[in-house]
């Protein structure tokens, strides 16, 4: 029979109270005897050859892993989280954080947290979610962990899946709420200081496994230097206290690394209570997680960033700021103060002291007088233009009076600033209502973009718009979505070329085959359609 628990404090307390922190090995070798790593000397970021950027963290660590990777996924290529759920799922608030994202008490509404991540990526405030597919993520959760509870982990693999990533959900332990590692001196069950439990299994080789597609075996983790950095130099504002982050950070830098061998870089997270100015913890963390034994034989430098406590209840145990505290309201986006931290010595290890200028975007919005739809016959013949817009949007696909829609919208590209080479350019659409699948009638359809260096007849919509021929045919694609809104894929060197810099470009979307049966969608009743431009 359980035993009863104690009655749990409150509020802000409560939160930090319990943020306290593959069933197959790669490398089944014998537990080693202890945590080993070169003492920390004093240093700076240095710039280093780095072909490939990753984040894992545990805890809250490892809800800003996830954040990291979201917000700038065109710089992360993958992630690894033990112990947390989906990205921002806090949305802000404090009682979210502790009943949907800890505990189950309240949903945590996966849905609005997957169209809350498209409607930042379509207005430029975290990096396109089309990155994600593809990219390797490890999440693992433990049958004993109660602070972050299964469902809570399930829902962020469930969540990456959303948008195409490699998931690997290890869930085989009874793992208490901690970092898993060889190193660790508690057992597996256990929940409680240093956070790192032995489970008889090599974590780090399976997680690295995934995001790299293989490892070697590791090393002793002695083979490199341990860099002790001030992170001030890195804060907007140029105080690490004022984001709840210490005046330390780490890195870890292999001799391979130093000696200029194309190296990953992973950005290491530790959990609340684990930082290295929280009381007397020092660098337990960066000794014990067991990844500078694996950068040594892999070309991998760690970077160790390290959040402090805070002297009042905002976050007295030193966690990462995953619920926006500090009136931080863009903690989970561009902009967010600790990201922006961490990412600045991301760039400092990539590019030098320096970082190199971020690429230019512009989002622009369709111009709503001169958009519009037009139906004819399967042959394009008996064209006219389409007059439910205002009603329902813009007609995509066969509808009920057996007509097939194409809709056309406008662009000012002339609001892309001159001088500037555009290298990436993608549309994003919201669906209104629909009926049927058009991408499957027939079989294999797609919905295409066409472009028009300026616009395809007089620039308001008129019935030739549906046949007029377009400078660029297919110069983009949009993949079948059910609800919310939908990014294409990016446009094609031809279309990007097409753009008018100095006026109008309009794009046609219409399904490369004529619907067999009743099967449309209208897109954009109450959203715009935007184009989002960047440039360098």
């Amino acid at each position: 029979m359980r035993s009863p628990r104690p009655a749990r404090p409150r509020g802000p307390r409560r939160l930090a109270a319990l943020l306290l922190c593959a069933a197959a090995t790669v490398f089944p070798t014998a537990v080693p005897a202890g945590a080993a790593a070169p003492p920390p000397v004093p240093g700076t970021l240095q710039s280093y050859d780095i072909g490939s950027v990753y984040s894992a963290g545990v805890s809250s660590g490892g809800y800003m892993a996830t954040q990291l990777h979201v917000a700038y996924s065109g710089t992360f290529e993958g992630s690894a989280a033990f112990a947390s759920g989906p990205y921002d799922c806090a949305r802000g608030s404090l009682p979210t954080a502790l009943n949907a994202c800890m505990d189950t008490t309240q949903s945590l509404q996966l849905g609005a947290l997957e169209q809350a991540t498209r409607d930042r990526s379509a207005q430029g405030l975290v990096d396109p979610v089309a990155n994600l597919a593809g990219d390797p993520v490890y999440v693992f959760s433990g049958s004993g962990d109660t602070t972050v509870k299964r469902p809570v982990a399930d829902a962020l693999a469930d969540y990456y899946g959303r948008f195409g990533a490699r998931v690997r959900y290890d869930r085989s332990t009874a793992a208490g709420h901690a970092w898993i590692t060889p190193l660790g001196p508690n057992s597996c069950t256990v929940t409680q200081s240093p956070y790192l439990n032995n489970c008889g299994i090599d974590a780090e080789g399976s997680l690295l496994g995934h995001l790299f597609g293989s490892v070697a075996a590791p090393g002793s983790g002695t083979g490199g230097s341990l860099i002790r950095f001030d992170q001030d130099v890195y804060a907007p504002g140029g105080s690490a206290a004022a984001l709840s982050m210490g005046k330390d950070g780490f890195a870890y830098v292999p001799a391979s690394c130093a000696g200029g061998a194309r190296c990953k870089l992973l950005v290491a997270l530790h959990g609340c209570k684990q930082g290295y100015a929280y009381q007397v913890f020092g660098t337990r963390f960066v000794e014990g997680a067991y990844l500078n034994e694996y950068a040594d034989t892999n070309d991998m430098i760690v970077l160790y960033p390290q959040a402090a406590p805070t002297a009042t209840l905002e976050n007295p145990n030193g966690c990462w700021n995953w619920w926006g505290y500090l009136g931080d309201t863009a903690y989970a986006r561009h902009g967010g103060k600790q990201i922006e931290a961490v990412m600045g010595m991301v760039r400092a290890l990539r590019g030098g002291s320096t970082p190199p200028p971020a690429p230019g975007r512009t989002v622009l919005a369709s111009t709503d007088s001169e958009d519009g739809y037009v139906k004819a016959a399967a042959d394009g013949s008996g064209a006219t233009v389409g007059t439910l817009e205002d009603l329902y949007g813009l007609a995509l696909g066969r509808g009920t009076d057996g007509r097939v829609n194409r809709s056309v919208v406008s662009f000012d590209t002339s609001r892309i600033p001159a001088g500037k080479e555009v290298t990436r350019a993608w549309l994003t659409v919201t669906r209104s209502s629909g009926a049927g699948d058009p991408w499957a009638s027939p079989a294999g359809n797609r919905l295409v973009v066409d472009v028009r260096t300026g616009c395809f007849g007089a620039c308001a919509v008129e019935p030739s718009d549906w046949s007029a021929g377009p400078s660029v045919a297919g110069g983009a694609e949009i993949a079948a979505f059910t609800s919310g809104s939908a990014v294409s894929s990016d446009l094609s060197a031809a279309a990007l070329a097409a753009l008018d810099r100095g006026g109008v470009t309009q794009l046609r979307l219409g399904f490369a085959s004529a619907p067999t049966g009743n099967a449309y969608l209208f897109v954009n009743r109450d959203t715009p359609v935007t184009l989002t431009v960047e440039y360098r």
